[in-house]
């Protein structure tokens, strides 16, 4: 294929959120010459949305050059507790973690790779793979050359797309409310019964979470962190998604909608269901968030990440798992890093590629399998006697507390 002499050792990574800066970084450190195509014109938002960090998480942080300090990656929090619908403590557990937001996990990382290397507006159309290399065409007419084209292009991925179409998310039958309110918003019972901790409140058939994250400007401190929630509700396809997802102005979306265009009565309706049906804690955080916002919840498997001899996928462009597990950003860093590993130990793209693929497919097919366990009980229609089995299980406060975003369960 003409075009890709002297590409050897160079990158072209679609997607600049978090699986394309840890690709980036990790292959960087191999002295690869790698490109960042992102294509939002503007720097990305994660609307503040929380993240569960992970022992592998720092390592891969540590080893990509970029802060792994955990007093400056997130917020520690020494356990976990489940609130009664009066607001009592009904169980208690020991369980230390950092927790962060995607915000400032991505600044972190976007600090580390250097300014020029990431190209913003930059929206793939088609890949062309070749012999020798591959090549990536813009829908602005430009094309790129390189021995490696990464997909991080996330759940909706263009890359995976063209290779593999079949492979295409699908709804689980429930919905995420989530949302952020700063702690200094709450009452001082909210703020000693919960705001150090990671909190469920548990309505029938529905699971509420928090935790705490930074604040404005990065803020650590008691006081000036957030408190983010995600607030796990059914939603039939045909009726509640559909009405959830048509905004003030009648138009119905597909799959997600702009949180300020979701209408005032299904925000109105959202607090008056919180005053209900959680503790008070919780209601108090959801009646005080200023913009909730709406995660559709899906479940994404690929049949293969090697997508050709020069091309790959990792991240959430190749699986995606429920929110349960709390596995999605480091799952996409040990992809990143996993791809680095098989390219450092052989000069064959294609034989790389291969040998990340058998190592990192069972992987992320075993952390979606773990992630429908986890969220079984909130679907609708359970359709197997192990998805029971799971669903009675995962309605009790100490297995909630004992398995929720932990790193254990996971069999490849």
């Amino acid at each position: 294929m003409a075009g890709t002499a002297g590409a050897s050792k160079r990158a072209l990574i679609i997607g600049g959120s978090m699986a394309g800066l840890f690709t980036a970084l990790s292959l960087r450190r191999l002295g690869w010459d790698v490109h960042v195509y992102e294509r939002i014109g503007s720097e990305l938002s994660g609307r503040g949305a929380g993240i569960v960090t992970h022992a592998e998480l720092f390592e891969i942080l540590k080893a990509c050059g970029a802060d792994s300090e955990a007093a400056r990656v997130g917020v520690f929090v020494p356990g976990r507790r489940v609130f009664a619908r009066d607001g009592s403590v009904s169980g208690e557990r020991a369980l230390e973690q950092v927790v962060t937001s995607w915000g400032h996990l991505y600044g972190i990382l976007r600090e580390t790779l250097p300014a020029d290397l990431y190209h913003h507006g930059r929206n793939l159309a088609a890949v062309e793979e070749g012999a020798d290399g591959v090549v990536a065409h813009f829908e602005d007419g430009g094309r790129e050359t390189g021995a490696l084209l990464v997909g991080a292009d996330g759940i909706f991925s263009t890359v995976r797309g063209q290779f593999v179409p079949e492979a295409k998310p699908k709804y689980a039958g429930y919905i995420a409310w989530r949302g952020l309110v700063p702690e200094s918003d709450l009452s001082a019972r909210a703020r000693a019964d919960m705001v150090n901790y990671f909190a469920f409140s548990l309505p029938p058939g529905e699971q509420m979470l928090g935790y705490p994250v930074a604040g404005e400007d990065e803020a650590m401190e008691y006081g000036r962190r957030r408190y983010n929630f995600v607030w796990y509700r059914p939603a039939p396809s045909d009726t509640v998604l559909r009405d959830l997802l048509t905004d003030s102005d009648g138009v119905e979306h597909a799959l997600s909608i702009p949180p300020n265009k979701i209408r005032p009565d299904v925000i109105a309706a959202l607090r008056r269901t919180a005053a209900e049906t959680l503790s008070p804690q919780f209601a108090e955080v959801v009646a005080r968030t200023a913009q909730p916002f709406i995660q559709v919840i899906q479940d994404l498997e690929t049949p293969r990440m090697a997508l050709g001899a020069h091309t790959v996928i990792l991240g959430d462009a190749a699986f995606v798992a429920r929110p349960h597990v709390g596995m999605g950003v480091t799952k996409a860093a040990g992809d990143a890093a996993a791809l680095a590993a098989a390219l450092a130990r052989t000069s064959d793209v294609p034989a790389a590629l291969q040998a990340f693929d058998a190592l990192r497919r069972p992987y992320g097919a075993a952390v979606v399998r773990r992630a429908r366990q986890l969220g079984a009980y909130m679907q609708a229609q359970l359709l197997t006697e192990d998805e029971r089995i799971s669903a009675e299980r995962h309605r009790q406060p100490e297995a909630i507390m004992a398995e929720t975003a932990v790193n254990a369960g996971i069999a490849a």
